[in-house]
Parts: structure tokens; C-alpha cells; sequence
């Protein structure tokens, strides 16, 4: 079982992901954030999509550090696939700010992926959610050329790198939510950059790119 989650006043929220959000934000994609907010909240007490730890923080914690990651996108197309993707952090908030994404959110666990499909179609977000675990066995429904692989909080052994990065263009890079223990980054990637995240001495965005004639 999962802990309730504090209410929050919509302007109170659209102010607060508006200040650590490096980008300006529309009224339409500040809605589409707080219908994800409410859903959270309604699920959140039965599937634990996010720790008890968040509490007043947990604008600042969640959505703060998944839209971190938004300058590092790019602004022409990009097909995303977000693995672990859970309460949807970062994948499906990254996505309902930037509605030209082509996203597919991968969770294994059956009730995660139908509340990602609750909030897609609360909020008209054309998201492929894929209720599968990335292993040695390729999905099907995954993307076979890919620009940008992100995950957050999901161990190496469990994102499926095997079946992904072969599906990773030259010109792509992977964006990991990492914690302050060491990551062992694949042989065929390196770390070109590391993105601190604001309230933590420990937790940053991992950039890694195809090492060179890969």
C-alpha cells in the first residue's frame, strides 16, 4: 500500500512547476500536469507510484527533476521511449509538455501501466504504453530506431539494454536518474554530461551518447 499524497492548490501548483521548470509553460500544459497531479493522488494510496518520502516536495522532487531534462531533448522530432516508466516520471510528464515527442512508456507491473493509461486519456496524450518488461526478448511494439532512451530509478539488469541500444540512433543518447552510487555505464556509451539536480547533493541526470564508429 502506498501513502496519501498532499493537496495542492492549482495555482499553488502551476506556480511551483513553473519555478524549477527550464522552460516556460503554457495554461494548456500546467492543466495537463495537474490532471496527472490528481490522478497520482487518487492512485497513489493503492500502487505506490511515489515514496512517502515526497510530502511538500514532492512538486520539486518529481516533476522538477523530469522536466530538468527538457533542454537536452532537442526541438525537432524526437521518438522517446522511457523504460520503468511507473508514475510516470520523467517519460509521461516530459511528454505533456512537449506534445510533438513520439513516446512509449514501458512498465512491467499491470497496475502502473493502466494508470499510465488513465492519464493519457484524461489528457489526450498520444503515449504508446507498453505493458512489458525491455529483456533479452525483443517487444514488438518497441520502436526500431530510437533518438532518446530515458529511465529513472530503474537498475541496469532491468531496463533491457540489450534490446534497446542496438535500437539507439548514432545521433542518440540516453538521459539516466541516477542516485549518488556509481552507475556502470554500457561499453558502447559514454558520459558526455552530468546534470545536477537542484535539493540533492547526490541525484543527476546521467547524458550518455554512442562512443564513436558504434
Amino acid at each position: 500500500m502506498g501513502s496519501a499524497l498532499p493537496s495542492i492548490d492549482r495555482q499553488d501548483f502551476f506556480n511551483r512547476v513553473q519555478r524549477c521548470s527550464p522552460v516556460l509553460l503554457d495554461e494548456k500544459r500546467l492543466r495537463g500536469l495537474y490532471v496527472h497531479f490528481s490522478e497520482l493522488r487518487k492512485w497513489n494510496p493503492r500502487l505506490s507510484l511515489v515514496g512517502p518520502g515526497s510530502g511538500e516536495k514532492l512538486v520539486e522532487r518529481h516533476y522538477g527533476e523530469s522536466l530538468a531534462a527538457l533542454p537536452w531533448v532537442g526541438t525537432g522530432p524526437c521518438v522517446l521511449v522511457d523504460v520503468g516508466s511507473g508514475g510516470g516520471f520523467p517519460g509521461l510528464v516530459m511528454t505533456l509538455v512537449r506534445r510533438d515527442l513520439e513516446t512509449t512508456l514501458v512498465e512491467a507491473r499491470e497496475r502502473k501501466w493502466s494508470f499510465l493509461m488513465s492519464v493519457c486519456r484524461k489528457t489526450s496524450l498520444s503515449c504508446t504504453c507498453l505493458n512489458a518488461r525491455v529483456g533479452s526478448t525483443p517487444v514488438r511494439e518497441l520502436p526500431t530506431e530510437i533518438d532518446l532512451i530515458t529511465s529513472r530509478a530503474v537498475g541496469r539488469a532491468e531496463m533491457g539494454l540489450d534490446v534497446l541500444l542496438p535500437r539507439l540512433k548514432k545521433s542518440g543518447k540516453m538521459l539516466l536518474w541516477v542516485g549518488a552510487s556509481r552507475f556502470e555505464v554500457p561499453a558502447s556509451m559514454t558520459i558526455s554530461e552530468e546534470i545536477p539536480l537542484s535539493g540533492s547533493r547526490g541525484r543527476r541526470i546521467l547524458v550518455l551518447i554512442p562512443n564513436a564508429g558504434v
